[in-house]
């Protein structure tokens, strides 16, 4: 996944984009800001904005990123966009930025082949499970849910169930 496409504005002050280097601390900061994801080194979420970013997407408000997703295309599925993280800025949640990224991210893969997509969700996170359902029917996907990672493979973590919605790009 390479050419990098160009910035795409919203319309709502932010603009859509593949992340660069110099966004790694502020993806870092906003997932241990948002209190509910797993949050992994700087040195991870740098080092993912180098490998992953054709595959993943930040929302600016001018220079500053506002919101981020993460993802990748699984090797074993080229089809399937896997989302690690989403997160917003917590003075910019509530303004339907996490959907707009997705959509965006979706726009951008769709014509490259990407035709599911997939997510974990724990069962106490019902914003995400909101974000990926009104995602799925909007696109005219299905939505199914399997239990995938239970906690005894996660260290005691609440259990994670794998959301996959396909097929994308037939609306």
């Amino acid at each position: 996944m390479s050419s990098a496409p160009g910035p795409t504005d919203t319309g709502t002050g932010f603009v859509l984009a593949e992340p660069t280097l110099r966004d790694g601390p502020d993806l870092w900061r906003m997932a241990r800001e948002s209190e509910v994801l797993d949050v992994n080194s700087p040195y991870s979420y740098t080092l993912w904005c180098r490998d992953f970013a054709a595959t993943s997407i930040v929302a600016r408000e001018g220079d500053r990123p506002r919101g981020f997703v993460t993802g990748y295309v699984r090797p074993d599925a080229p089809g399937t966009l896997f989302v690690w993280q989403v997160a917003v800025d917590p003075e910019r949640r509530g303004l339907g930025l996490a959907r707009r990224m997705l959509d965006g991210l979706a726009e951008r893969l769709v014509p490259r082949g990407v035709h599911a997509m997939e997510a974990t969700v724990t069962a106490s996170n019902t914003a995400s499970a909101a974000l990926f359902g009104s995602f799925a029917r909007d696109h005219g996907a299905e939505l199914v849910r399997i239990p995938l990672f239970g906690p005894e493979l996660l260290d005691g973590h609440e259990a994670e169930a794998l959301f996959r919605i396909s097929p994308l790009g037939t609306t």
